[in-house]
């Protein structure tokens, strides 16, 4: 059930409606709509969802106050008052409430824990292929950026999307302002490969998003590919698409490819991760909130794999859970927007092993795809357990990452030496 109101409206909500995201209307930003979370619509083929604007409302905390000050305390308070009006009348100030911040998912993740070692992702690049990019935005403006379009072959850099998706997948890696991203020194490779499909989502062709895989890693030379997307898998395919042989061929390239393992968690979960995070060698990524716990909406994982034998270690679907609701990132024309899925959390990953790759830059190096293998399983061991009583969850894989976890794991097993 979709309800709309304007936004000066929406902003003074009651409890009922703290359960529900906003999002802008595309015609009108200064409308929105305000969605159920717990409702998600289903679009066919390639996708990549974004839930919307989620203003958060500013607390007010009261201070007991002797009687005798209160007439005081409140003339002061006019006085203050009326001042402010008549500068702000002579347009002399203008205060701006800033938006809030997604501090606990970079806490939680390890991410700040490996930029306080002193590593921001210098020297590794990370490849996106989403709905493009807004560089106006003041966070994005001094990110190292290289760009491509798909699409219809934009120059310059465009975002494309369905309420911004790729900006926001951006400024979670690379913000550099009012936010600061995961891995704001790595170069960033856009490929814009998606757009609005008309009905408040996001999707492409296959084929286009093989061609923006493998410029990816042929041409802009990426060592890591963070693909937000995803499309329905198959069981009863004969053979592969061509994203999923895109993906398989980067990997076997030695490069890792960081996927989101999909949003159609819930009483109509087929039990399959999305393509291509099914891939064997890929890393599928699942999604939990503030609290630790897994998102209902993260997709279930098959024990088996695409031919049909069963998944083994560290390779089971999905690998790993980030934090991926109520994230808040870049959007349109300088403005914040709050997302909720799993293509917040796939950012999260890559940024964090972009990190991990700054600091162990021989892996970057290797094109083994034994080396990928050693680097999961270093994954899987260094996890925090979101179901303790399973070695692997189907829903939230082994267990949240931990970025400085993952990266002491892998120097004590000595992944690819």
């Amino acid at each position: 059930m979709f309800n709309t109101c304007e936004r000066q409206q929406c902003s003074m909500w009651d409890e009922d409606l703290q359960t529900v995201d906003f999002i802008p209307e595309p015609s009108d930003s200064r409308i929105l709509s305000a969605a159920d979370i717990n409702t998600r619509g289903h679009q066919e083929g390639w996708r990549s969802e974004v839930i919307g604007w989620n203003p958060q409302p500013v607390p007010v905390i009261s201070r007991p106050r002797r009687t005798g000050q209160k007439i005081a305390n409140f003339s002061i308070f006019v006085i203050i008052t009326l001042l402010i009006w008549g500068i702000w009348k002579a347009e002399i100030l203008v205060i701006d409430i800033p938006p809030p911040k997604s501090e606990w998912a970079f806490e939680d993740s390890g991410a700040r824990d490996l930029q306080e070692l002193g590593f921001t992702g210098d020297g590794v690049k990370v490849c996106m292929v989403d709905t493009g990019i807004d560089t106006t935005h003041p966070d994005l403006q001094s990110i190292d950026l290289v760009f491509k379009d798909f699409v219809r072959g934009a120059a310059e850099p465009i975002e494309r999307g369905s309420l911004a998706h790729g900006t926001m997948m951006a400024g979670i890696l690379v913000a550099d302002g009012y936010l600061e991203g995961v891995a704001p020194g790595v170069t960033l490779g856009m490929a814009a490969a998606l757009g609005d499909d008309g009905e408040g989502g996001n999707s492409g062709d296959q084929n286009t998003v093989a061609s923006a895989i493998d410029w990816c890693w042929k041409t802009f030379g990426a060592d890591i590919i963070s693909l937000s997307l995803g499309g329905e898998s198959d069981p009863d395919a004969d053979r592969n698409g061509p994203t999923t042989n895109a993906v398989r061929q980067a990997i076997s390239n030695g490069v890792f490819v960081i996927s989101a393992a999909g949003n159609d968690g819930g009483s109509d979960d087929d039990g399959r991760v999305s393509t291509p995070s099914n891939v064997v060698e890929a890393i599928s990524v699942g999604a939990f909130d503030d609290t630790g716990k897994i998102w209902k909406g993260s997709s279930l994982g098959e024990s088996l794999d695409a031919d049909g034998t069963n998944r083994e270690h560290p390779h089971m679907k999905p690998e790993i859970s980030a934090p991926g609701v109520g994230i808040i990132s870049t959007a349109y024309g300088g403005e914040y927007y709050s997302s909720t899925g799993t293509s917040d959390a796939t950012v999260f990953v890559a940024g964090i092993l972009a990190l991990i790759l700054e600091a162990e830059p021989h892996i970057m190096n290797d094109t083994d795809v034994d080396c990928i293998t050693e680097v999961k399983l270093a994954l899987k061991e260094s996890a925090i357990p979101i179901n303790p009583d399973v070695e692997h969850d189907s829903r939230s894989g082994y267990g949240a990452v931990s970025g400085t976890a993952w990266l002491d794991e892998i120097r004590n097993s000595g992944a690819c030496l």
